[in-house]
C-alpha cells in the first residue's frame, strides 16, 4: 500500500482564468492606410516604427527583425507611450503627432526627425520593416 493520499479533485481541475480589466489599448489591426514614424536608438539604428490609423482607432509599434536585445528593450518605452495615449483618450494620429514633436524622446531612443509619413496599409508597412 502507498502512504500517499489521493489529491482532492479541486487540484485536478483545469482552471479557466478570465481577464476582467486591464489597461486601455488601441486596436492592433487595420486594413486602411497608416501614418508612421521611425524610432531610433542613440546611435541612429532604427529600432521600430510607430504607426496609427484613426478610422479603426488603431496604433502599434513594429520592430525590425534581427535587432540586438538592448535595441528591442529600448522599444518598450514606445509601447508604453501607446498605452498612455489611449488612457489620455488621444486619437491615434494625434498621439503620433505628439511623439513626432519629441514628447517621448530620451537618452536611449528618439523619433527620427522628419520621418512621419504614410503607408497604404499596415501589411505594406510590416513588409517594409521586414526588408521586403
Amino acid at each position: 500500500m502507498s502512504s500517499e493520499q489521493p489529491l482532492p479533485s479541486r487540484f485536478e481541475e483545469d482552471w479557466q482564468f478570465k481577464q476582467v480589466a486591464g489597461p486601455a489599448r488601441y486596436n492592433r489591426q487595420t486594413d486602411g492606410p497608416v501614418a508612421y514614424l521611425q524610432v531610433a536608438d542613440r546611435v541612429g539604428t532604427v529600432i521600430g516604427y510607430m504607426w496609427a490609423n484613426d478610422k479603426d482607432g488603431a496604433a502599434g509599434f513594429v520592430v525590425p527583425p534581427g535587432l540586438p536585445p538592448n535595441a528591442v528593450n529600448a522599444g518598450a518605452r514606445w509601447v508604453r507611450a501607446l498605452r498612455d495615449g489611449k488612457a489620455r483618450e488621444l486619437a491615434p494620429t494625434a498621439l503620433l503627432a505628439e511623439l513626432a514633436q519629441g514628447a517621448n524622446d530620451n537618452d536611449v531612443s528618439h523619433v527620427v526627425p522628419g520621418s512621419l509619413t504614410e503607408a497604404p496599409t499596415l501589411a505594406s508597412l510590416r513588409e517594409l520593416v521586414a526588408g521586403g
